[in-house]
């Protein structure tokens, strides 16, 4: 068990690698504030998918609109006309009174009566900017207001990219704690509910209002990186996100001319400021003008007060979730679980389940790159719907870090195995054809052993007498010749995508619907043979380039049923074919002669297009019953349309036969001794040869010349396989091998009679 164990983590070394490699690269690039800008704006698009809350009627705003400047005709608000406004408001009894006006200097006139009603006052609340930034300075409260301790501050947080998403609900200065406007408009109100500020933990700052408890942000948050997190800040689940759901908000000039209804303040938290875009009180909140659209949507301040004050009024009495992250390592956790699940993705499309389901080609465009892609859509939209889900929960988790990681991972990976696939394939390829390589590479699971019944057909072809031709070579020409044979061979058979299940010395051994199977796989074994017949001119031809003997071929092609599969041990394994028409077709091939190919019955068969045949021929095979009946091929009709040329070579006959000696060869062996009889005809590859001795169709035999000068050509041994008996004790016979000494002997004799 403990070896499987080791035997699976090996299997998986290299994702196990790669994906913890491509979480530490991201959560680097998150450390360095790379990926922020990216993360908050995919907080925006989560937040603003959220269904927006019901419309809440505890927030009126008081906007000075720019109708209502131009019936001012003044700004700042004169002190008479502001001291108006707020007698007004107190009339309807409103909980809170926000005041997000500045007023640290008078405005004439009617100061004494501003001052008269800041007294009177005691829910109402002033502002002073505290912190100070870029957008304005540090700015002093109304004198009597901070006299009486009813001022808050108005200072906003603006993130790098310019929006404001964070809530700053206090400060410290000193040893005083200074509430935000809003959070201070929330308290008042809460108040009234009899719900106070608790204190659960000093230390974590964490704090408790009604059914809400209130954690200040750290630095690090979510997406954040080394972000100010002065005072006690939390995120803001913003109501501005859905435009057509804004506060309430009644104009200047209608409280002061008495246009709103009696008691439509009455218990409510009224806020009071400029929403005229011509006062510059305007900040960016995280929302765009739709989703093709650039352009981001501004709010006025007073807005975003009343944003913080609902915020926190909505997570108190309607228990809604405030927006929390998680801490850094669970953070990094969860980036480190979706660089896995990326890099898992290319690496399970070579399981066997999933090769299996790729048996048709509808199936296998969907394998490789496009499902590795399909996959990467279908998790990148789960982990979207996850970040969507738990958003709407108050979770914000990181989303860019995590899509980046899953995608990263599973192209590092692809690479790495497309990488692996191609020094496999440089290395095995000079070995083994690129179908099985391909086909071990796409599915790894095929090296083991095993195999299966199906039908294939069989070509074997073998170069004829080069055994004899070698021996007169030296090594390298040898070498020399067989490379410049088998490299054109190769490419024939690639072409028409047979399998070379081997090279067996001179001779090739291809399969054709082994390990891919096609309709058409005896047809392409055909017209590959006549093919690498053809292809033989042009071997010779640099053969006589390069002082090269010619060459000559047979190939015997035969259809059958046969094991295919890996064979071999667990060390050694080969993937080819066995059974008992393998053995049929070694048979057919070896009776063959150069420029010839022979077929079986089941060849033609399986052809679906009509072929040409020269003969016919009837032999009796040991170890099968019956004979068997052989066609010589020369050409393929259909699609493929090829022919052999017609080769004729008449028979010259001797005016004084050639006394020769001869044996009969089976597999390589000397059959008889030797028995005499004489060429009576020649011709350049053949000759009529007449002897007492009983010959039968296809008998290989030994020659050896009797010639009455004591010359040592006639020593040299010549090979011949009978093909047709013309008449009794006369044979025609094919030469296989005959050395250039031999040969030039006969041309003599075949001059000489011409």
């Amino acid at each position: 068990m403990a070896i499987s164990f080791f035997q699976q983590l090996r299997q998986w070394r290299s994702i196990l690698v790669i994906a913890p490699t491509v979480a530490g690269i991201l959560l680097g690039l998150r450390l360095t504030g790379a990926l922020q800008l990216f993360e908050l704006s995919a907080l925006d698009s989560l937040l603003q998918m959220q269904s927006a809350p019901s419309p809440q009627s505890r927030i009126i705003i008081v906007g000075i609109t720019e109708k209502d400047l131009r019936e001012q005709q003044q700004w700042p608000l004169a002190d008479r006309e502001l001291a108006k406004l707020l007698t007004l408001i107190k009339k309807q009894q409103p909980r809170a009174i926000a005041l997000d006006i500045y007023r640290d200097l008078p405005v004439e006139p009617g100061y004494d009566e501003l001052v008269k009603v800041f007294r009177s006052t005691p829910n109402l609340i002033g502002i002073k900017k505290v912190v100070g930034s870029t957008m304005g300075a540090v700015v002093n409260p109304p004198p009597v207001l901070a006299e009486l301790g009813q001022v808050t501050m108005n200072d906003l947080i603006i993130d790098a990219d310019g929006k404001s998403r964070r809530s700053l609900l206090s400060v410290e200065k000193g040893d005083e704690v200074i509430l935000s406007l809003g959070a201070e408009s929330a308290l008042q109100y809460l108040a009234a509910e009899g719900i106070e500020l608790e204190t659960v933990d000093p230390d974590q700052q964490i704090l408790k209002l009604g059914a809400a408890t209130f954690q200040s942000l750290p630095s690090d948050a979510g997406g954040y990186v080394g972000a100010d997190a002065g005072g006690y800040q939390i995120l803001m689940l913003s109501e501005l996100r859905n435009l057509g759901r804004r506060f309430p908000i009644v104009s200047l000039t209608d409280v002061l001319q008495n246009k709103i209804p009696p008691d439509l303040l009455r218990d409510r938290i009224v806020m009071i400021g400029v929403t005229a875009e011509s006062a510059g009180d305007l900040f960016f909140v995280p929302r765009r003008n739709g989703w093709l659209n650039r352009s981001f949507v501004t709010a006025s301040g007073v807005e975003i007060h009343a944003d913080i004050a609902n915020q926190i009024l909505r997570a108190a009495l309607d228990r809604q979730p405030l927006i929390q992250t998680w801490s850094e390592p669970w953070e990094a956790l969860w980036i480190g679980v979706w660089c896995l699940l990326g890099a898992a993705i290319p690496w399970m499309g070579r399981h066997p389940s999933i090769q299996a389901f790729a048996t048709s080609p509808k199936r296998q465009r969907l394998t490789g790159f496009p499902l590795v892609l399909l996959s990467l859509t279908l998790l990148g939209l789960g982990q979207a719907a996850a970040s969507y889900l738990a958003i709407g929960q108050g979770l914000w988790i990181p989303v860019i870090p995590s899509l980046l990681g899953m995608t990263s991972a599973a192209f590092v990976v692809t690479g790495h195995l497309a990488r692996s696939a191609a020094a496999m394939r440089q290395t095995f390829g000079r070995y083994l054809t690129d179908e099985i390589v391909t086909t071990l590479l796409d599915n790894p699971t095929n090296l083991k052993l095993g195999g299966e019944k199906r039908q294939v057909t069989l070509l074997i072809s073998d170069l004829r007498g080069f055994s004899a031709i070698s021996d007169r070579l030296s090594p390298e020409a040898s070498v020399e010749a067989i490379n410049i044979y088998l490299e054109a061979m190769t490419e024939v058979i690639n072409r028409y995508h047979g399998t070379i299940n081997d090279f067996i010395g001179d001779g090739i051994f291809a399969i054709f619907g082994a390990p891919i199977r096609a309709e058409d796989d005896a047809e392409r074994a055909v017209a590959c043979a006549i093919a690498m017949q053809q292809a033989m001119q042009a071997i010779n031809e640099r053969n006589q380039q390069r002082n090269l003997p010619p060459l000559e071929m047979g190939i015997g092609i035969h259809t059958g049923e046969v094991l295919a599969g890996n064979i071999g041990s667990a060390r050694r394994a080969k993937y080819t074919v066995m059974g008992r028409e393998v053995n049929l077709a070694f048979r057919i091939e070896s009776y063959t002669v150069g420029g010839q190919i022979l077929v079986s019955e089941n060849t033609i068969k399986a052809c679906q297009v009509p072929l040409q045949f020269q003969r016919i021929l009837d032999v009796q095979l040991k170890g099968f019953q019956g004979a068997i009946a052989l066609h010589e091929v020369v050409g393929i009709r259909g699609a493929y349309n090829q022919f052999l040329p017609t080769q004729t070579e008449p028979l010259i006959k001797l005016a004084q036969p050639v006394a020769v000696q001869l044996q009969i060869l089976q597999n390589k062996h000397l059959l008889e001794h030797a028995t005499s009889g004489t060429l009576t005809c020649l011709s350049v590859h053949s000759a009529e040869l007449h002897t007492d001795y009983p010959l039968n169709l296809l008998d290989n035999l030994k020659l050896n010349l009797v010639l009455q000068e004591a010359t040592s050509p006639e020593q040299e041994d010549f090979y011949a396989k009978v093909v047709e008996q013309t008449q009794p004790n006369y044979y025609q016979v094919r030469f296989t091998a005959i050395t250039p000494a031999i040969a030039a002997i006969l041309e003599q004799f075949r001059r000489k009679s011409s």
